[in-house]
């Protein structure tokens, strides 16, 4: 991550509530695939105030006021949804405007950026450590999908068109097979067999007539805070991907993210399995929340959408690994293959425990 030249010019860009104090500096956050996100200090009197800002991926999201007028949207509908509630300022992302009174601003290099409201005492996860822990964060993505369900019109806007169409999805891999920009085809036969040898299930949710619902869309573990105290799951972070989706989708990115000890990009792929127990968590979790609100018909697709997320995600890692990895940031050589290799893993596990998964599934209802 490049630090941008005037740091504390962007910090003076934002209408920050009241006055936060001297600004003491910044320092990079989180581990996300896609934009630079530093956590900004303060030095008023009492504890360090603190907020967030976010130099926006321009690449990946190619148009910025699209996006966030759909997260302003969003954040707006979950506070309304939160008043009342103890601990509200908590429970969803805030937006601090610009002193412009727009959502982004542009630094002197172009680059734009935006900033949130800290929330402090909490805790987020990068691989879910129990079943307590499954349960929480999918009972807390299960909420937002129901919280959202009342979204007045107009529709959200696609922020990344075709996000979770896996048959599109698929013609970009077979498009970078043939193009083998980085000159690399000839050292991934075998994954190249394995999805393409799984190519008919790419359709299972886009052809199934589902209603469409306003959908995370990157539901890892790490998109949800923690209370440090209880451990209780307060607030889903992450919504540049909102948008209009299936609910299926949000199920089957937790499935993959939060039924497997391992992480994602797990290079022993002896360790790669789905934990039966962690599964049981996050449906029991999820339903919890979500169930009052979804179709049976949209019951029913929970049982594959955990083997088909996780095989799209496969897709998206070869894919970027075969045109020279120009959109998942990576840490290693070979970072997006291994990432591919652990999600072709996890999808022959799913396939091979895919009768207990639906029983689980059908036990609750």
């Amino acid at each position: 991550m490049n630090p941008p030249r005037d740091l504390a010019g962007v910090v003076r860009a934002f209408a920050t509530e009241g006055e936060l104090g001297e600004y003491l500096g910044a320092e990079p956050y989180g581990n996300g695939h896609i934009h630079d996100t530093y956590r900004v200090f303060f030095a008023p009197s009492g504890a360090p105030a603190r907020i967030i800002l976010q130099r926006i991926n321009t690449h990946v999201f190619r148009n910025p006021e699209v996006l966030m007028e759909n997260i302003a949207r969003v954040t707006a509908h979950l506070a309304a949804q939160l008043a009342g509630s103890p601990d509200r300022d908590r429970r969803a992302l805030a937006l601090i405007p610009a002193r412009s009174g727009r959502a982004l601003h542009a630094d002197r290099d172009g680059h734009l950026w935006r900033a949130w409201r800290f929330i402090d005492s909490t805790f987020s996860l990068d691989q879910i450590g129990s079943p307590a822990q499954a349960f929480e964060a999918a009972r807390a993505f299960g909420l937002f999908q129901q919280q959202l369900a009342t979204l007045p019109p107009p529709r959200l806007h696609d922020t990344i068109p075709g996000f979770h169409h896996t048959p599109k999805r698929y013609a970009a891999l077979e498009d970078a097979i043939a193009r083998d920009a980085a000159g690399r085809v000839h050292d991934t036969q075998a994954e190249i067999a394995f999805a393409r040898a799984r190519q008919s299930i790419a359709g299972l949710l886009v052809d199934a007539g589902l209603p469409e619902r306003v959908t995370h869309n990157d539901t890892k573990c790490n998109n949800v805070l923690f209370d440090d105290r209880t451990g209780q799951a307060i607030c889903v972070i992450d919504l540049d991907t909102v948008m209009p989706g299936l609910a299926a989708y949000d199920f089957g990115d937790m499935v993959r993210t939060m039924t497997c000890p391992s992480p994602e990009d797990e290079t022993d792929l002896a360790r790669i399995r789905v934990d039966l127990a962690l599964f049981e968590a996050v449906a029991r979790g999820y339903l919890s929340a979500a169930g009052s609100f979804l179709m049976p018909a949209e019951k029913d697709s929970l049982v594959v959408a955990g083997k088909l997320i996780t095989y799209e995600l496969a897709l998206r890692f070869l894919t970027d690994y075969l045109n020279g990895d120009t959109y998942f940031k990576i840490h290693r050589p070979a970072h997006n293959l291994d990432r591919c290799r652990a999600q072709l893993a996890l999808v022959a596990s799913l396939e091979e425990h895919e009768p207990e998964l639906a029983r689980i599934l059908q036990s609750l209802g």
